[in-house]
């Protein structure tokens, strides 16, 4: 069959690199002429019948029993199919973690010098951590693979449901698509395989996700194109590209893997540099590293010259190794993450990617556009004036048959426009009117016209309908028609028909240019393009309005508060945004243009993005200026953008943020999905991108805090006692169950004051808190040594278990209880209280701490049942650490900024 010579072709050009790509940030990678797909070469080669042949497909589009076998031959028209949470080798993934491997030396160590209790709560510990990571990774991957399949990106493609039945068009997911489809392209859409052209109108083609070219790129559908890269040749548009402008139909060729911009894509997939989140979390673990690779060694010295027992120093000095390590530091960033997006999702705020949770909550500045974020996205034409300010049906009618003809982007202007009264049936626009050609919109003309012709006997017209901004409308025009009197459009009458457009933008509307050009019947119809927009008749205005929502102001206010800045970025009029900001409580200051930023310095530009927050008349490279300015001074920069402009931006920012009706480019583009296009909804976004944030942060506050304040006692006690301050399972045990009553930090409450301003990784941060804290834990250590040592008269090795049992109880209920100070700056259990089940967590391992003593398993564990005068010691001792603590954190967060 012809699909295996396809399918032969597409085998063989696996074997190469073709193509170009950026990915993730990276330079454009330029290939070979060689490196053409041989399929793709043959089809650009020849005309489009010989096309449709050789993928075995029809004009009309393939029959729905085809597509099954194709797509069993072909695969699904994926990149790479989204990774199985798998139990098993997921699991022994996660052992090849760098702390899970040192723990596991460190068992394997044990168990060769015999510790076989030390071994046994070693992978006790690693066990616990793998375990729980995998299973709450295994459950979070699937619920969030369920989240993203809320969120899918569609394309409108022409199927048959049997050979010789019409042809049906409708919109499927491009996972979908096979080879042999034939699609429709419109702007806005991302190009969804390697396709060749069979008919285009003005396609302007972004390649900039293969080749690194900014500008678009033309596209025909000629016969016989070769080039020496699949990008270069004019009959093809690529996986992964994007379409600015115009309409297209086209045969899908290479889907998935096989296409260009597949195979690139998993050939360099390992390149992509780590997000911001998982370079903190990377210095924090160093961190922590650092210090275990100084304090162990050290330990072992000390213990090892002052008892003289190396061996027994060696078990002491894993002991505290394990203690040191954040093995429970994986498990919870996968906890937090995926509960964060399980969390979102309810708030219809849906994350494609985890990581961008935490870039969510560190935002500081938000850029986005006004329409349907400030407004209700719910556009109304009011009025539809001629150019001597009376309502014109002239007007409308032209309008009218502007937005019904078109076949590209049609956006809110055109609905509101087809959907005011009655104006189709009125003017008979099935029965007398038909379209000739059209001139689709894109953003440099910013207008779009319709070539339509009468088809009544009568009144045989052929007109030229172009309605677009005003400006731009205006540029193409040589004459206007005030009432029955057609002017030259000179200075003068510019600038008095431009005064009425401006009035109505200062008053809130948004104002369309409309005119007209009549065009020669004689002959048959050509292809008309941009240049026989020149010459036009303006005609009048159609005015909308967009009202602002009731949310707004009330979102844009708990924004600021929170410490986000809000800055507007938008193509639309000055005056409209200007009145549009001012009725929603932001600052009405100056209105930068775009014509503005191409005259500034880089220095310059740098200034007026940090200092103004409302720019107009934006095209897609200016937006993406701003917010790559905006990081370049530290800012974290999130983008909310749901059109084809909004693409560059969405990628330069920090985080994404686009809505689910967005079009292609913008959804693919962004890291977070909003069900609901609203400052109210993103607030509660960045809410809880914040909490997720702390309550990270809670558990690593806790191992500065309590930890290594221990290990300062370990040092001290090392080098005083003529025993080993605690014995190595002792250690090991009370690791443990503290890790145990951390697995409940993710369902923690978080403080309204931790939510107030973005949050970031700060290794500095963490540092204080060791530095700061630590030693107040050690005080506390040192002094209950002395009690054990002379008041409970454990100094001698024989008393040894006794003072080790206390040192166990009083540091395993200090760091456990210490939790309920460090999760709050507020008063806790009064202002501020733990979630149930870490309550119930921090409560249970305590009783069972001081159960353990009088357990069965006391002998194994080497404890003694501790004399009655310990409790009377132990008691005040943990109820005044717990308040040092407490006023020594809310006094050093004054000074040192410590939250």
């Amino acid at each position: 069959m012809p699909m295996k010579t396809a399918g032969a072709a597409t085998g063989a050009a696996l074997s190469e690199s073709p193509g170009t790509a950026t990915v993730a940030g990276h330079q454009p990678i330029r290939t070979r002429a060689s490196d053409v797909p041989p399929l793709l070469a043959q089809v650009a080669a020849g005309s489009g019948a010989q096309a449709l042949a050789a993928l075995s497909s029809d004009a009309q589009g393939l029959i729905d029993a085809e597509v099954p076998l194709r797509r069993r031959e072909h695969g699904a028209n994926q990149i790479a199919t989204e990774r199985q949470h798998r139990f098993v080798p997921d699991l022994f993934g996660r052992l090849r973690n760098p702390l899970n491997l040192m723990l596991l030396s460190l068992a394997a160590l044990s168990g060769l010098i015999r510790d076989w209790q030390a071994a046994s709560v070693i992978t006790c510990m690693v066990a616990l951590s793998v375990g729980l990571a995998t299973w709450q990774e295994s459950r979070s991957g699937k619920a969030a693979a369920a989240l993203r399949a809320m969120v899918h990106t569609v394309i409108a493609v022409r199927r048959r449901p049997a050979a010789g039945a019409q042809t049906q068009t409708s919109d499927i997911p491009i996972a979908e698509l096979v080879p042999g489809d034939v699609i429709h392209l419109a702007a806005g859409d991302l190009v969804p395989a390697d396709v060749r052209l069979l008919a285009a109108k003005d396609l302007f083609v972004n390649q900039a996700a293969l080749t690194g070219e900014s500008m678009p790129v033309e596209k025909f559908a000629v016969d016989g194109a070769s080039a020496e890269t699949a990008g270069d040749i004019a009959n093809l548009a690529l996986m992964g590209t994007a379409v600015v402008s115009g309409t297209a139909t086209a045969l899908v060729v290479l889907t998935g893997r096989h296409a260009v911009f597949g195979h690139i894509a998993r050939s360099i997939a390992a390149r992509e540099p780590p997000t911001a989140f998982e370079e903190g979390l990377g210095q924090i673990s160093r961190l922590m590293l650092g210090i275990i690779v100084v304090m162990a060694p050290l330990v072992f010295i000390i213990n090892g010259l002052t008892k003289g027992d190396w061996f027994e120093a060696l078990l002491f000095a894993v002991a505290v190794g394990v203690g040191l390590t954040p093995e429970m530091l994986p498990m919870l960033v996968t906890v937090n993450l995926a509960k964060g997006a399980l969390v979102m999702s309810r708030h219809k705020v849906i994350v494609k990617r985890l990581n961008a949770i935490q870039n969510l909550g560190a935002m500081d500045v938000l850029c986005t556009d006004k329409t349907g974020t400030l407004t209700q996205d719910r556009v109304i034409l009011k009025h539809h004036f001629d150019l001597s300010g009376r309502e014109s049906e002239q007007v409308l009618e032209f309008a009218y048959l502007n937005s019904f003809f078109q076949s590209g982007l049609r956006n809110l202007l055109d609905v509101a426009v087809l959907q005011h009264e009655d104006v189709g049936q009125r003017i008979g626009i099935h029965e007398q009117w038909r379209l000739v050609d059209e001139i689709p919109f894109d953003f440099t003309r910013r207008r779009m016209s319709v070539v339509v012709e009468s088809s009544q006997p009568e009144d045989e017209r052929r007109l030229l309908i172009c309605k677009g901004a005003v400006d731009e409308v205006f540029d193409a025009s040589a004459t206007a028609r005030i009432g029955d009197t057609v002017v030259v459009l000179d200075a003068a009458h510019r600038a008095d028909l431009m005064r009425q457009s401006e009035l109505l933008n200062e008053d809130g509307f948004r104002v369309i240019a409309i005119a007209s050009k009549r065009l020669p019947m004689a002959g048959p119809a050509r292809a008309y393009g941009i240049a026989d927009e020149a010459g036009m008749e303006l005609v009048g205005y159609i005015a909308f309005i967009d009202p602002p929502k009731e949310s707004a102001a009330a979102a844009l206010a708990a924004l600021r508060k929170s410490g986000i800045e809000v800055k507007i970025l938008t193509g639309d009029s000055p005056r409209i945004t200007s009145k549009v900001c001012r009725m929603v409580g932001l600052p009405a200051g100056r209105v930068f243009l775009g014509s503005d930023l191409d005259r500034l310095t880089p220095a310059e530009l740098a200034e007026v993005a940090r200092d103004n927050s409302l720019f107009a008349r934006l095209n897609p490279a200016h937006k993406e200026t701003l917010v790559r300015a905006l990081r370049a001074q530290g800012r974290v920069v999130g983008v909310l953008g749901d059109g084809i402009n909004d693409g560059p931006a969405l990628k330069a920012a920090d985080v994404g943020i686009s809505v689910d009706n967005a079009v292609d480019i913008a959804k693919e583009s962004a890291g977070v999905i909003l069900l609901e296009k609203s400052l109210t909804v993103l607030y509660d976004g960045v809410l809880e991108g914040r909490r997720v944030f702390a309550n990270l942060l809670k558990y690593l506050r806790m191992g500065a805090s309590s930890n290594f304040g221990n290990i300062f006692s370990v040092l001290g006690a090392s080098a005083w006692l003529p025993f080993l301050p605690m014995a190595p399972i002792q250690l090991l045990t009370n690791n443990l169950l503290y890790d145990i009553s951390q697995t409940a930090l993710p369902t923690d409450n978080v403080d309204d004051g931790a939510l107030a301003r973005p949050c970031r990784w700060e290794v500095a941060k963490v540092r204080r808190y060791i530095l700061c804290l630590g030693p107040v834990s050690s005080v506390f250590d040192y002094l209950t040594f002395a009690g054990l040592y002379w008041w409970i008269g454990a100094n001698s090795p024989a008393n040894a278990p006794v003072f080790q049992t206390g040192w166990f109880l009083e540091s395993l209920l200090s760091q456990t209880l210490v939790v309920h100070i460090i999760r709050t700056s507020s008063i806790p259990f009064i202002e501020s209280r733990a979630s149930p089940a870490l309550l119930a967590a921090t409560g249970a391992i305590c009783v069972l701490g001081v159960w353990l003593p009088y357990s069965p398993v006391a002998s194994v564990l080497r404890l003694h049942e501790p004399p009655s005068t310990l409790w009377t010691m132990l008691v005040p001792i943990l109820a005044l650490y717990l308040l040092i603590t407490f006023v020594v954190r809310r006094v050093l967060s004054r000074y040192l900024e410590l939250d």
